[in-house]
């Protein structure tokens, strides 16, 4: 059985360490989940012995196979409820972030099951998000940020939803998945992006904002 605290700490290292066979630190854990390096360290030694995790001070920490598995099942979690909450329960996107955060250690799977099926088993969450399957296969994420890409026509595919009050911004400017615009030549070094959408209404956005913003090309 993992604890909730468990869980957030494997979720939090799996978030980190990308999706790939990479590594974090635990600063970068502390920063992650609010705690001190010290109460990382006791945990990372706890889930070290539990071979959840490879860790050796100052040299990073990076999950193991069992690790992997139980963060994924987590993450698996967290987005079927925020799916559920935005299509069944008709909750704004911008709401059901923390919502899940909760409510992703007390599911029981039979539940989840359940859920998932009323869904028609989604692949993606409603910011964009891949959904593990029950296997923990996660569908390849190759969206880029509106940062990483040159000037064109793009299609939003994901959203960072660890903003409430971003979400809330890019819905009233209508930024929301599958919408469609142009990104023109962009003026950086003051900051700023200008998209235009469809209907020709023209929108800068600011670089932090765009970071935030994953596309496909049209």
């Amino acid at each position: 059985m993992v604890s909730s605290t468990v869980e957030n700490y494997l979720k939090a290292i799996l978030h980190l360490q990308g999706e790939g066979a990479g590594s974090t630190t635990v600063g970068e854990i502390a920063k992650e989940l609010w705690v001190t390096p010290g109460t990382v360290t006791m945990m990372m030694r706890q889930l070290k012995e539990r071979r959840l995790i490879a860790y050796e001070p100052r040299r990073g920490v990076s999950l193991l196979a069992l690790g992997r598995a139980e963060a994924l099942k987590v993450v698996r979690r967290h987005r079927l409820i925020e799916t559920f909450l935005v299509e069944i329960m008709q909750l704004d996107w911008s709401e059901v972030h923390e919502e899940a955060e909760i409510l992703e250690h007390v599911i029981s799977d039979r539940l989840l099951d359940r859920m998932d099926k009323m869904l028609g088993e989604p692949t993606h969450d409603p910011h964009g998000d891949p959904i593990p399957d029950r296997n923990g296969v996660v569908v390849e994420n190759t969206a880029l940020s509106l940062l990483e890409v040159e000037a064109g026509d793009y299609r939003i595919v994901r959203v960072s939803d660890e903003d409430s009050s971003l979400l809330g911004w890019l819905d009233d400017k209508g930024l929301t998945i599958g919408e469609e615009f142009s990104l023109c030549d962009s003026d950086r070094p003051a900051g700023l992006l200008e998209l235009v959408r469809r209907d020709g209404e023209r929108l800068p956005l600011g670089l932090q904002v765009a970071g935030r913003v994953f596309v496909e090309a049209v």
